[in-house]
């Protein structure tokens, strides 16, 4: 990737724009890779050219978690999903009847499944698990954040999901259903 710019919409529109000759690429070693392999070795790449084009250049090994969430923050020029403003007339409405001025940002799930394939490209890549900066508490936290804050602004109540009995099936203990709590 020669430039920064087309790194980060190579990284930010790849799952979504990709065409069904994408799904396969070779491998070096001579196979092909899955679609999910191929978009963390372009992920990875991307990651690599962000902390490059740092300035200073920042070398993956004094990489931390700062220094993702602020790839995550930069990838948001890119996005596509239109997150409302408090102040939007939309806000919290999930269609609204006109356009606004409110800004596009990276969605929720395509941030949290490209912090999976970083941090599982971290590992591979020789990174210590226990320095994995991509498997952070404080990832984990802006995540949530940007989660709740995008159900909020587009109207979409996000429920925890409770481990519960089939409610179909009562409380027979005699069910084959299995309950972990």
């Amino acid at each position: 990737m020669s430039s920064s710019g087309s790194g980060g919409k190579d990284l930010a529109e790849g799952s979504s724009s990709s065409t069904p000759s994408d799904c396969h690429h070779q491998n070096p070693g001579g196979g092909t890779l899955s679609r999910y392999e191929s978009q963390k070795r372009r992920d990875w790449n991307t990651f690599g050219q962000y902390l490059n084009n740092q300035r200073p250049p920042i070398p993956l090994s004094q990489c931390n978690s700062n220094h993702v969430l602020d790839f995550l923050r930069y990838l948001d020029q890119f996005g596509k999903t239109k997150v409302h403003l408090q102040g939007c007339m939309f806000y919290g409405m999930p269609e609204p009847p006109a356009p606004c001025t409110c800004p596009l940002r990276q969605a929720w799930g395509s941030l949290d499944a490209l912090i999976g394939r970083l941090r599982a490209a971290y590992e591979e890549n020789g990174g210590s698990p226990e320095t994995n900066p991509f498997a952070s508490g404080s990832i984990r936290v802006y995540l949530r954040e940007v989660r709740e804050c995008q159900a909020k602004a587009r109207g979409i109540p996000y429920k925890k999901k409770k481990k519960t009995t089939n409610p179909t099936k009562g409380n027979d203990e005699s069910s084959s259903t299995l309950h972990f709590s």
